[in-house]
């Protein structure tokens, strides 16, 4: 490798270091990104792309068995589960390969290897060729998090599975567990749920979806319990017996424990941060629980080194770390440059229905004292949601009273994930609700509800 000084160095290619590096290179920089194993990171190859595409096929399936309820006619439904992973994993190649294009197109410089910062500003790269150094005004650190592990729990491919395992299974699990309900957990759920497999979820805390909104918990819930799944909440895996190819979960209530048996167990307890390793601590770099300590510009303290996406914490989205990356490369670049709000970041979960959020919960707007006007409006009172054969869901909105400021928004239903990003707009303006009451939305759409849910906040909506 003929170069080796650049202007800025990024360690790691998911959604927030190859974004930094594009931004970095079109502000003119001298730009290297260092990769252990696959440009676009996990959320590419292992994590939000081959999910969505698992589950679209889910739903595809899901809808050919509710073929006549369209008037059509399906005979002979089924799946065959090696070519839908087999497309899962052709989408995400195809993108992966695409990153490749968009490296070469910024001219900025691949480098496949390990990296290590044995001092500031340098970065030590270890591949297949050796160990070379690497010199940078500024270094990034954007090397995601992997799923945490709890004792005893340990995958082994064959019973327990991790979320490689889960995302190109060998076999289809018969009688499946699943560990946790974050967004990772109930989505694999509802995959295996919607091919067939009995599946339940496990989940410590006192609802389904904990982050979430708990009026839009409690719908997601009753929607997963009408298509077979068993949700147990306040529940906690103590224990996992393996042998004869089951697995035998030991499960408690903190009151008694019980036990049931399933061929396939899927842990999804959470994300540790990759920070082992990399030299961090002898910088003076601060680690807070696996993850990187950053200001509100993604600044480590350690001049000329950041921090962005999953390694410097919550919340674990792949568009907060492609803005953050957008961010540090406008600052290194001597730019002036907006921190992320966390309150206008969306949360997206692609179960059946979907899950959508960007703010405050009603909880937490009590909570931080607001005085505040929810409106709601049901997916059973729009047009287009009825014509879609899609009529469970909700839309729900939280405003301060005083200032009519959109605190927060929170849906469940169909294509509910698209929807959201009207609201994160709005957020991001700091719209109010006189400038949404006054907005037209088109007909007839799933948007509609949108507007209808801010009209019931103020007693006003229409087809409810």
């Amino acid at each position: 490798m003929p170069e080796k000084n650049f202007d800025m160095i990024v360690i790691g290619a998911g959604p927030g270091g190859y974004v930094a590096a594009i931004r970095g290179a079109q502000l003119g920089m001298k730009v290297a990104i260092v990769e252990r194993e696959h440009l676009g990171g996990i959320c590419l190859n292992w994590g939000c792309i081959p999910t969505k595409t698992l589950l679209r096929s889910a739903e595809v399936y899901h809808l050919m068995r509710r073929a006549k309820d369209f008037g059509l006619k399906a005979e002979g439904i089924g799946y065959d589960l090696d070519a839908v992973v087999a497309r899962s994993r052709a989408v995400a190649k195809q993108l992966s390969d695409g990153i490749g294009h968009l490296m070469k197109k910024h001219n900025v410089t691949v480098v496949t290897g390990e990296a290590t910062l044995p001092k500031r500003g340098v970065v030590a790269v270890t591949t297949a060729n050796g160990t070379e150094e690497l010199t940078a005004k500024a270094v990034v650190l954007a090397t995601g998090a992997r799923a945490q592990v709890l004792e005893g729990m340990e995958p082994d491919s064959n019973v327990v599975w991790t979320y490689k395992d889960a995302l190109m299974p060998k076999r289809m699990p018969k009688k499946l567990l699943v560990i946790g309900s974050g967004a990772i957990g109930i989505e694999f759920a509802s995959f295996f749920n919607m091919l067939g497999a009995d599946t339940t979820v496990v989940e410590v805390m006192d609802r389904v979806l904990p982050v979430e909104d708990a009026e839009i918990s409690d719908f997601a819930k009753k929607q997963f319990v009408k298509q077979g799944m068993t949700i147990l909440e306040k529940i906690r895996v103590t224990k996992l017996d393996r042998g004869g190819g089951k697995v035998v979960a030991h499960l408690e209530d903190g009151k008694s424990t019980t036990t049931e048996e399933f061929d396939t167990v899927i842990s999804a307890v959470g994300i540790v941060g990759n920070v082992e390793g990399l030299g961090l601590e002898a910088l003076g770099v601060k680690i807070d629980r696996t993850h990187v300590v950053v200001d509100e510009y993604c600044r480590t303290g350690v001049e000329g080194l950041y921090a962005i996406g999953d390694v410097a914490g919550a919340p674990w989205l792949a568009h907060k770390a492609s803005r953050e990356g957008m961010m540090v490369s406008e600052l290194i670049a001597g730019r002036h440059a907006h921190p992320i709000k966390p309150n206008t970041i969306a949360g997206c979960t692609y179960c059946y229905p979907q899950i959508a959020s960007v703010g405050l919960t009603e909880a937490k707007a009590r909570d931080e004292d607001y005085e505040i006007k929810v409106g709601r409006f049901p997916f059973t009172g729009n047009g287009k949601a009825i014509a879609l054969g899609e009529p469970d869901g909700l839309v729900k909105t939280i405003f301060d009273a005083k200032t009519g400021e959109l605190l927060g928004a929170h849906m469940v239903g169909s294509e509910v994930t698209e929807l959201i990003q009207g609201y994160v707009i709005g957020r991001t303006l700091e719209t109010t609700d006189a400038e949404l009451i006054e907005t037209v939305f088109p007909h007839p759409t799933l948007s509609e509800m949108m507007h209808e849910s801010v009209l019931d906040a103020y007693d006003r909506a229409l087809h409810i």
